[in-house]
């Protein structure tokens, strides 16, 4: 199924919020993070607001997307977070395939469980997505339950971490509650990790 929010892109694009290159907080090694737009969850607490809103806030073709994350070569991966990339995981997934053929390794967030992701209700193109995915966290952030731990790859206890790809056993090496800062080349910065709030910025 479709979102009934979610806005009719044109073929082979993404709507997304953000993105930003070399990040060390958002999974293993050094990777591309892409902030999907669009959530209906409004979780308490929530890292990226302004991610809710289905509406268009930056239309990018999956084709300059990949080229763009596979020419830094500091990029090892890419991970998807949102926002809920799920909504939007057939072109999330197409994006996916192009970058494992040239090596890097995919990665995501997402606010449903991995068993609703497999579910005969689940969002369109759920399936192909996972089928391409290495590292999958499931679970929407539960304020209460929030971990504040230099140990911790999930925000909250109720998240969990499912290793998709048996290379990536011993990879989780990242922790929840790191934060970046990253200077664009405009002046814009670009707040990212635990609590991080996501300024908007423009591919170039």
């Amino acid at each position: 199924m479709n979102h009934p929010n979610s806005p009719t892109l044109p073929p082979n694009h993404l709507n997304i919020m953000g993105y930003v290159d070399e990040s060390e907080v958002n999974g293993p090694g050094c990777r591309a993070v892409v902030w999907v737009q669009g959530c209906t969850r409004a979780c308490s607490g929530c890292f990226n607001p302004a991610s809710w809103s289905f509406e268009i806030n930056q239309l990018i073709a999956i084709d300059t997307l990949a080229e763009k994350i596979a020419s830094n070569p500091r990029n090892e991966g890419v991970t998807f977070s949102g926002g809920e990339p799920f909504w939007q995981a057939p072109g999330l997934a197409n994006l996916a395939r192009q970058l494992k053929a040239k090596g890097l390794s995919v990665m995501s967030f997402t606010g449903f469980t991995i068993e609703q992701l497999r579910a005969k209700d689940a969002p369109e193109g759920a399936q192909e997505l996972l089928d391409e995915l290495d590292i999958l966290i499931d679970g929407p952030y539960v304020e209460s339950l929030a971990i504040h731990s230099p140990t911790s790859a999930v925000s909250s206890s109720n998240q969990r971490v499912h290793i998709l790809n048996p290379a990536f056993e011993h990879a989780i090496s990242w922790a929840s509650d790191q934060m970046e800062i990253h200077i664009l080349k405009d002046g814009t910065r670009l707040i990212t990790g635990y609590r991080g709030q996501m300024a908007l910025t423009e591919i170039s």
